[in-house]
């Protein structure tokens, strides 16, 4: 079964619509773990324009599964890392401008850079993960770099607007995934997933790990975070049925 991690950034991004202390997103995690969530994930901006570092403090004795700490390549968020211990820490590209993450992580532009963050965090214990475009160039560094995983950001198959855009799209993250695969590498995706077009990728065999976070908090202020990620929990076993 294919694990879904959820991200609980935009619990924060409400509360800090009116700098206010509601809505909690570490009493947002409890709530998607008791939905079935296999682990939490969360974005540590440099911006801190939603999740703050009290909330990854906290979630780290909350969540007892897994906690994923989404970051970017930069010393000083990597210090935090290694001082809180999440289970893991996903390498992501960051802008300030930016509504949400845009595209995935250059690591052949960068290698010096993010092989420098990658010994750090391994040196402390927590295992890496590298957010990439399905680009066997990309991939080819996680390998390089000996990490752990690889999350293959899945922007341009959520954005597709035609049956031939979506499965052109598919085909590339199929591609990239048995390439990773090939490597050593386990392999995950997330990015602008949702109900509707999470089984085309939950049914793609290479994948271990989905992360999905806006379209389960969207759904969550409807009918409440719990059932959210049960419903994307059916969503994703549905997949076998394709």
């Amino acid at each position: 079964m294919i694990r879904l991690g959820v991200n609980i950034d935009h619990v924060a991004t409400l509360r800090q619509a009116r700098r206010a202390h509601e809505p909690d997103p570490v009493a947002a995690a409890v709530l998607a773990l008791l939905g079935g969530a296999d682990g939490i994930t969360v974005h540590l901006r440099e911006d801190r324009r939603h999740i703050q570092e009290r909330d990854v403090r906290l979630l780290r004795q909350v969540v007892t599964n897994r906690l994923n700490l989404e970051m970017a390549a930069i010393p000083a968020i990597a210090d935090f890392a290694c001082e809180v211990k999440p289970d893991e820490a996903t390498l992501v590209p960051e802008k300030r401008e930016e509504l949400t993450t845009e595209g995935g992580l250059d690591a052949v532009a960068h290698e010096k850079a993010v092989e420098r963050i990658v010994k750090q965090l391994h040196t402390a214990g927590i295992e890496v993960s590298l957010f990439l475009d399905p680009d066997p160039r990309q991939i080819e560094i996680a390998h390089i770099l000996k990490v752990r995983a690889v999350e293959i950001q899945t922007a341009r198959y959520s954005e597709a607007r035609t049956p031939t855009e979506r499965q052109r799209e598919r085909d590339a993250l199929i591609q990239a995934a048995e390439f990773a695969r090939e490597r050593g590498l386990h392999v995950h995706m997330g990015h602008g997933l949702n109900y509707e077009n999470v089984r085309a990728v939950a049914a793609i065999s290479c994948v271990e790990e989905l992360n999905i976070g806006h379209s389960i908090v969207a759904r969550s202020t409807l009918v409440g975070m719990t059932q959210a990620v049960r419903d994307m929990k059916d969503a994703i076993r549905r997949a076998k049925g394709l």
